[in-house]
């Protein structure tokens, strides 16, 4: 079943020559059924690229997704155009009266900085708490996952001794966890980040479930155990040339970057990456789509 979103937003035809079922707002309203409204808070400074990365997972599955794009309205982009944020955002102010089966908040490369030091965080707190009584379930991404935690556990990060970047192995602890149901006992998944989450600050809390993690990359997925919000420390929707993107800009910058881990070929970075995480990505987004919000949302949304 297709995604909803408006017939000129660039991702269109990325998804349409991929085979991804998108549909106009205009042929969705005359067909009986309720789509999943999904909110997403898209904080990546890569905002086009990152609506096509998180637009493919909402596309594979067999519910009708409308799709609403926010950006903060505290912060001015430097990288996507104030023609594209008027003409496919919206801001919190204009949506705030609304409910969401489900929203989705993502990374963004303020990592380095307090939470409170981030230009936009008065309004990032704002939405995280409307979101406990107008979002079913949140699936957080990154950063976007450590500022929830922080937000909502009082969970700090750390600052790692280097970038972490690259594809890790992973370990699902809890295979009977819906989240994770279909998932090889190992997968694959991509990591971009200067600061991590210790796992003994998350066994502090109860209402806190560890789901996976990595030998080398630690935790992965936090499930709030009700099934409201999932923390997810990678980068699952990146596609396989986003973190080759991310180093040759360092490179290009003079930065030095540390070649991401396991990631090009024999570590030769003119090589081509294989796309290894693409259908855990796939599944983990499904999978939180249809058990966390399809099956338990309310079909009238003002019953949240």
């Amino acid at each position: 079943m297709p995604i909803r979103i408006k017939a000129d937003l660039p991702a269109v035809e990325v998804l349409e020559s991929e085979n991804i079922f998108v549909m106009t707002h205009e042929r969705a309203n005359i067909q009986d059924i309720r789509p999943l409204d999904i909110l997403i808070l898209n904080l990546m400074p890569t905002k086009i690229e990152t609506e096509t990365q998180l637009l493919r997972l909402l596309g594979n599955t067999p519910l009708q997704v409308n799709v609403e794009f926010i950006h903060p309205a505290t912060h001015q982009s430097k990288n996507t155009s104030a023609s594209h944020l008027n003409a496919f955002y919206k801001t919190f102010e204009d949506i705030r009266h609304r409910k969401f089966d489900g929203m989705i908040v993502t990374g963004a490369p303020v990592e380095l900085l307090p939470f409170e030091e981030v230009d936009y965080w008065r309004e990032m707190v704002e939405i995280m708490e409307w979101s406990k009584t107008n979002v079913y379930s949140v699936l957080y991404i990154c950063w976007g996952a450590q500022a929830g935690l922080y937000y909502h556990y009082g969970i700090d990060k750390f600052r790692l001794p280097e970038k972490l970047s690259g594809i890790f192995n992973h370990t699902v602890l809890n295979p009977y966890h819906p989240l994770m149901r279909g998932f090889d006992d190992n997968y694959f998944a991509p990591h971009s980040r200067y600061t991590y989450t210790r796992l003994e600050d998350i066994k502090k809390h109860c209402d806190l479930s560890i789901l996976a993690v990595s030998e080398l990359a630690g935790l992965h997925i936090v499930a709030q155990k009700g099934g409201r919000a999932f923390y997810v420390t990678g980068h699952a929707e990146y596609d396989r040339d986003t973190l080759a993107k991310e180093y040759f800009r360092d490179v290009n910058k003079g930065l030095d970057p540390v070649l991401p881990y396991n990631y090009f070929p024999d570590d030769d970075d003119s090589k081509t990456p294989p796309f290894t995480w693409r259908s855990n990505a796939h599944l983990l987004v499904s999978n939180w789509l249809n058990y966390f919000v399809y099956q338990q949302t309310p079909y009238n949304l003002t019953d949240l």
